[in-house]
C-alpha cells in the first residue's frame, strides 16, 4: 500500500476560511487516492502565496515524505509552487510527487509545467498592478483606511527572528574560516 502526503494550499486568508479552494483541494486528491490505492500519512494546509517557498507546513510535508518514503499528492501544480527551480529542485530530489490534475506526468511535463506555472505568477503580478494603476487614476484612495488600528508596531520578534537568523549564519562562515585558516597553517607547516 502506499504512503502519501497530501498538501493543500490557498493564497489568502479569505479562501482559508471558506474552506472552498481547500475543498476542491481534498476532492481531487481524494478521488486520486480511491483510485490508485493508498493510506494517507499525514496532511498539511498552508495559507500562503506560492511564490513563497519557505512555507511552514510545505516544509513539514517535505520532511515527512523525506522521513517516510510517503508520496506527496497535491491537486495542481501550482499549489505547491509557482517557482520553477523549486519544482525542477524537488523533481530531482528523493520525494516522490503526483499532481492529481496530469498523475501520469513526467519529467518533461512537469518542467514545462513548473515554467507555466512560474510564468503565471508573473502574469498574475503584472495584471494586479495594472489593476492598481488604474483605479488610482480614477481617484480610488488605495490602501487600508484603518490601518492605524491594526499596524503592529511591535518589531520585537521580527528582530529577534533577524538577529538568530544572523548569528546562524555567523556561525556557519566561522566554520568556513576555521577550515579555510586550518588549511593554509596545514599547507605552510
Amino acid at each position: 500500500m502506499n504512503k502519501i502526503v497530501t498538501y493543500y494550499r490557498v493564497s489568502t486568508t479569505r479562501q482559508g476560511k471558506s474552506g472552498l479552494g481547500l475543498e476542491a483541494q481534498e476532492q481531487a486528491t481524494n478521488d486520486y487516492i480511491t483510485r490508485v490505492g493508498g493510506g494517507i500519512v499525514e496532511s498539511y494546509t498552508d495559507v500562503e502565496s506560492g511564490k513563497k517557498n519557505n512555507r511552514p507546513e510545505l516544509e513539514k510535508a517535505l520532511r515527512k515524505c523525506r522521513l517516510t518514503g510517503a508520496i506527496l499528492v497535491i491537486a495542481k501544480l501550482d499549489r505547491l509552487s509557482r517557482n520553477a527551480r523549486f519544482l525542477l529542485e524537488l523533481q530531482d530530489s528523493s520525494i516522490k510527487f503526483v499532481c492529481c490534475d496530469m498523475p501520469e506526468a513526467n519529467d518533461l511535463t512537469v518542467g514545462f509545467m513548473a515554467c507555466l506555472a512560474q510564468y503565471e505568477s508573473k502574469m498574475i503580478s503584472e495584471r494586479t498592478k495594472a489593476a492598481l494603476q488604474a483605479a488610482k487614476a480614477r481617484g480610488v484612495k488605495l490602501g487600508n483606511k484603518k490601518l492605524h488600528l491594526v499596524r503592529n508596531n511591535d518589531t520585537t520578534a521580527a528582530t529577534a527572528a533577524l538577529i538568530s537568523k544572523a548569528k546562524a549564519r555567523n556561525i556557519e562562515l566561522q566554520q568556513v574560516i576555521d577550515e579555510i585558516r586550518a588549511d593554509t597553517d596545514h599547507k605552510l607547516s
